[in-house]
């Protein structure tokens, strides 16, 4: 893997909240088809750095690059863009649009790129265990199935970078299994880069990496994995 320029990049990122640090100095990059998992305390800026990666979230010193593409050089329309093309989002507060059924929803990052596919929707669906529900609308869905709804939306215009913020937090162990097994088909199969904040030692031990986020920026962490 080492051997592919990398699908995302950060070089000595660092975010601050007035003077309050964020964290500083993180460097990783990421290969097409690899895993990482990031961990780290509650509240040390995690869940922010998924957000610098994608363009969502300004940082004050360092660069992001995703595919090649320094972010640094694009406005707002331009980020939107490249996220819209490239970036796969789970977030861990689901946003999903109550006004559009379960269906619509996932189908969202298709129709903005004028590739509607309700077959590939549908296969979706099917893979995330949400047979028989796309007809419905999100406040008839359990927070489990919701988040079940996100990440098939985030999988299913095939992004090369794919950012899950607690993707399993909502969810039995058997469907997070099922979830996991979505995801990582995704990196696998269309050689694209995930990059996971977990506090799951199962979601972890399936990464390719485990990385911990601390202040001083982020480096191996001591709990082996692999699978």
């Amino acid at each position: 893997m080492s051997a592919s320029p990398p699908l995302l990049a950060l070089r000595d990122l660092g975010k601050h909240y007035g003077a309050v640090p964020v964290f500083s100095h993180v460097d990783l990059q990421v290969a097409p088809g690899e895993f990482v998992a990031i961990v780290g305390e509650s509240g040390v800026g995690k869940s922010t750095l998924l957000n610098c990666m994608a363009g969502l979230d300004h940082w004050d010193h360092g660069s992001v690059a995703i595919d090649g593409v320094d972010l640094a050089g694009l406005n707002d329309d331009q980020r939107a863009r490249l996220r819209r093309e490239k970036v796969g989002f789970v977030f861990q507060a689901f946003h999903v649009l109550p006004h559009l059924d379960v269906a619509q929803n996932v189908a969202l990052p298709l129709m903005l790129l004028g590739q509607p596919d309700a077959a590939r929707v549908q296969a979706l669906l099917d893979e995330v265990g949400l047979s028989g529900l796309g007809a419905r609308l999100p406040q008839q869905l359990s927070g489990g199935q919701l988040q079940r709804v996100a990440i098939a939306r985030a999988l299913v215009h095939q992004p090369r970078l794919l950012l899950a913020d607690e993707p399993t937090g909502n969810l039995d162990p058997t469907t997070a299994a099922k979830v996991m097994d979505a995801l990582l088909a995704q990196t696998r199969r269309h050689g694209a880069a995930l990059v996971l904040v977990t506090h799951s030692e199962a979601a972890a031990a399936r990464a390719d990496r485990v990385l911990k986020l601390s202040i001083d920026g982020i480096a191996l962490a001591n709990t082996a994995r692999n699978g």
